[in-house]
C-alpha cells in the first residue's frame, strides 16, 4: 500500500502550485538539512481528496532547517531575514522558517512539555501530534522529490488523524478541532 501512495503525494504536490515554488526556492537558498512539512503537505492531500482547490485552507509553509552550528535566536533570524527576502507577498509572510537544532530550547516553555534535542530535521516528525501530520517534502536538484514520513502515509490518504503512538501531546484535541473546521470529512480515532 505504501508504495501505491508515495507517488500519489508526489502528484499532488507537484500540483500544487505555491507548495512547488516554496519547494524551488527552498531548494535555492541552500539550507542544510531542510524539508516542508505539516499542513503545507497533508493539507493538499486533503484538498484534493476532498476536490477542494490546491491551497484551500494552508494558513503557512512550515520550512524547517537543521543547523546544530549556532542555535541561537540571532543566528535563526538572520535564515528567517534570508528565506523572507526570497518570497513576494503573500509567500513571504506565510512561509515559516524554524532551525529544528533549536527548538528545544523553546519548545517547553511554548507548549509545557518537554522536547529532547533533535538529531536533524526529519527526526522533528516523530514528535508531531498525529501520524497524518507528520509528512515532509524536499525537492532535490535533480527535482525528485524526497519525502519524509515516519509512519507511513496511509493516515493521511486516509483523513485518518489519530494520536501519535510514539509521543503523546497535549495539544491534539486544538489541532484536531482546526482541522475538522476546514475538513468535517476527517476521521478521528480516539
Amino acid at each position: 500500500m505504501e508504495a501505491l501512495l508515495q507517488p500519489r503525494l508526489e502528484t499532488i504536490v507537484r500540483a500544487t502550485p505555491d507548495l512547488m515554488h516554496v519547494l524551488a526556492t527552498a531548494r535555492s537558498l541552500g539550507l542544510p538539512d531542510w524539508l516542508v512539512f505539516s499542513g503545507a503537505v497533508y493539507q493538499p492531500v486533503w484538498n484534493h481528496l476532498t476536490g477542494r482547490a490546491p491551497a484551500f485552507g494552508i494558513k503557512d509553509y512550515d520550512l524547517a532547517y537543521f543547523d546544530a552550528s549556532d542555535i541561537s535566536y540571532e543566528a535563526e533570524d538572520v535564515v528567517i531575514r534570508r528565506v523572507a527576502a526570497a518570497f513576494a507577498p503573500p509567500l513571504r509572510e506565510m512561509v515559516e522558517v524554524r532551525n529544528q537544532a533549536r527548538v528545544h530550547v523553546w519548545f517547553p516553555d511554548k507548549y509545557g512539555e518537554p522536547y529532547p534535542p533533535l538529531r536533524n530535521s526529519a527526526e522533528a516528525l516523530e514528535r508531531f501530534t498525529a501520524p497524518a501530520f507528520a509528512v515532509g517534502v524536499r525537492l532535490e536538484a535533480d527535482d525528485s522529490l524526497t519525502v519524509a514520513a515516519p509512519f507511513g502515509l496511509e493516515d493521511l490518504f486516509a483523513m485518518r488523524i489519530r494520536p501519535n503512538p510514539v509521543r503523546p501531546s497535549t495539544g491534539l484535541t486544538r489541532t484536531i478541532a482546526n482541522a475538522r473546521s476546514r475538513w468535517p470529512e476527517l476521521t478521528v480515532e480516539p
